[in-house]
């Protein structure tokens, strides 16, 4: 990429990133260039990380092994949904990763949790990332029944947090 149309993406960029100054904005850029290879750009092309290309960063880069969380943050990253991260989608997405706020990064996990997309994150749903998140440890209980009764006990917990909630607001409108 020529020096003035690098010049052009990172103030386009930067423009529109919340959590990257100028600077890091250009790294990124330039990272994301080595990433993707000496690719000629050609209109109607999309040059950008492949799922398998993303993976590996993921993998290499953080330590993520689970193959449903990284193709969960891939889609994270994804927001077209054409099955390449572009650079503008990897500055977005890193910005957020790296440095967005609490309620950002919470809303972002949310979705990478959500994994039928419906808004919701169910007992089934719960199960499945725990089952792939916990260290297997030889025993004789079937682990499944360990995970089944480890987002049992969260749910009650929540349940029982939403209950003192809600008895603390009964609180607040008897006092008023």
């Amino acid at each position: 990429m020529n020096r003035k149309k690098l010049q052009k993406l990172t103030e386009t960029l930067t423009k529109n990133c919340k959590h990257f100054d100028k600077f890091e904005v250009k790294c990124l850029i330039n990272l994301f260039y080595t990433l993707v290879g000496d690719v000629t750009e050609r209109q109607g092309v999309v040059i950008g990380l492949d799922r398998n290309a993303f993976r590996n960063i993921l993998h290499v880069t953080f330590g993520m092994t689970d193959d449903m969380i990284m193709d969960r943050v891939f889609r994270g990253f994804d927001k077209d949904n054409d099955g390449c991260v572009n650079v503008s989608e990897w500055i977005y997405g890193l910005s957020l990763f790296l440095r967005g706020t609490l309620e950002e990064k919470m809303k972002y996990c949310f979705e990478v949790f959500d994994l039928n997309g419906d808004g919701f994150i169910s007992k089934e749903e719960m199960f499945h990332m725990l089952k792939n998140s916990l260290l297997k440890q030889p025993s004789e209980e079937d682990p499944d029944e360990g995970i089944k009764d480890l987002v049992e006990i969260t749910l009650k917990k929540m349940v029982n947090m939403g209950n003192l909630e809600f008895y603390i607001e009964i609180c607040r409108q008897d006092m008023a």
